[in-house]
């Protein structure tokens, strides 16, 4: 994934680091800006994995840094809910003056509240989405509830969040206090999707239920059911931007169907982009695909492998040429299934194969076609099957032209 990492100052004068994930085709079919979690940061695992899968889809994030929290300046004692409202909203108009006008905001947990009032002060958001967001500021003084007492008589206190130390200032407790959040969102006037999991300990789902009482339609929710508070499992996240994707299509000024439109003819182009391990991100004449090798030689398994794809590429060229021939002919084909197997076999195992020594790659195809067709179309169909064009190009010469660019 192609990605910028940026700084930008808010209003206080502060500078705040950023990390732009930039779609993988060319052009975004919209931008988003996401905020974190409470005292999380813009690193956290489970917002990689969701920008990642986002711009596989077409949109490009700004994620960042909360003042006093990363690699962002100032200092987190010092920093309350409208602080952080404040920093999305600049966020989103440095993102709209650099690169490309926000049209998304995502909040995970506090940040899902965050966006939710900062959503109203950001003209060009067409939808908003949560992630485990509570309802009400207010909800993080259950977190403190055994400090507060010491926060009020002393002006702060510090305090362990997630195993790690943090200063609360009295400050903080005051604000979170003087937020209606109700309030802005019945005023939103923006499509609003919830994603809330049923056994989120740290944020109960009936702050989902709350949000979606108080929000105007259009309104979504969608259950994690098994997911944890932090989105920390890999798959979780990629379904969590699978649906913002999908329903955000709805409502963005692009469109997930022009960005995945297929290119005709001769100026098909297939980009292939591979960072850590072996999973590779694939545009092919604008649809989004994902390669990736099997577990057992040391990939992750979320894809087919290359040859999976070769043995694809084979099999629907097939299908797709009997099809045609039928058609023409206007036979009665009703179904084609073709079933592929791809090996490694040695030359001398091989009765019909010209190599004498070493080893070749034999293929398996497997055709049933279905309908009333006599056994005179059925050979003639079986001879059309070697005519597909894949099947010749893969039995013609191959030229491959291999060039570095910058």
């Amino acid at each position: 994934m192609r990605y910028d990492t940026v700084t930008f100052t808010n209003s206080r004068g502060l500078e705040l680091a950023g990390r732009i994930d930039h779609a993988f085709a060319p052009d975004p079919i919209a931008y988003a800006v996401y905020a974190h979690c409470f005292t999380c940061s813009k690193n956290l695992k489970a917002i990689g994995r969701i920008t990642d899968t986002l711009a596989r889809h077409g949109i490009s994030t700004l994620r960042f840094d909360f003042t006093g929290l990363g690699e962002s300046a100032g200092d987190f004692s010092d920093t309350n809910f409208t602080t952080n409202v404040d920093d999305l909203v600049s966020a989103a108009s440095f993102l709209a003056e650099n690169h490309g006008v926000p049209e998304v905001l995502i909040g995970h947990s506090l940040g899902g509240a965050v966006a939710l009032a900062a959503a109203g002060s950001i003209e060009s958001i067409r939808a908003v989405a949560t992630i485990a967001a509570p309802s009400s500021p207010a909800h993080l003084k259950k977190h403190l509830v055994h400090d507060l007492g010491e926060i009020e008589t002393e002006g702060e206190a510090e305090v362990v969040l997630a195993g790690r130390p943090f200063t609360i200032k009295q400050q903080l407790v005051d604000d979170v206090e003087t937020i209606d959040l109700a309030g802005a969102i019945s005023s939103l006037r923006r499509p609003l999707l919830v994603l809330h999991s049923p056994i989120d300990n740290t944020v109960g789902v009936e702050n989902a239920a709350a949000i979606l009482d108080a929000a105007k339609h259009p309104k979504s929710f969608v259950s994690l059911d098994d997911t944890d508070h932090l989105v920390s499992d890999d798959n979780d996240a990629r379904y969590v931007a699978e649906v913002i994707a999908t329903w955000a299509d709805r409502y963005v000024s692009g469109t997930l169907h022009e960005h995945t439109t297929a290119v005709d003819g001769d100026d098909s182009v297939t980009v292939v982009r591979v960072e850590d391990g072996y999973r590779a991100d694939v545009i092919s004449s604008g649809f989004s695909l994902v390669a990736d090798e099997p577990a057992s030689v040391g990939g992750s398994g979320e894809g087919p492998s290359p040859y999976d794809y070769l043995m694809t590429s084979l099999g629907t060229c097939t299908a797709m040429t009997l099809r045609m021939y039928a058609d023409r002919k206007e036979w009665p084909l009703e179904s084609v299934t073709v079933r592929l197997a791809h090996r490694k076999v040695h030359a001398r195992d091989c009765d019909d194969c010209e190599t004498p020594s070493g080893y070749i790659d034999h293929v398996d195809r497997e055709i049933t076609m279905e309908g009333d067709l006599n056994a005179e179309q059925l050979d003639r169909l079986l001879q059309i099957a070697d005519r597909c064009p894949v099947h010749k190009t893969l039995h013609s010469e191959i030229v491959v032209r291999t060039t570095l660019t910058a």
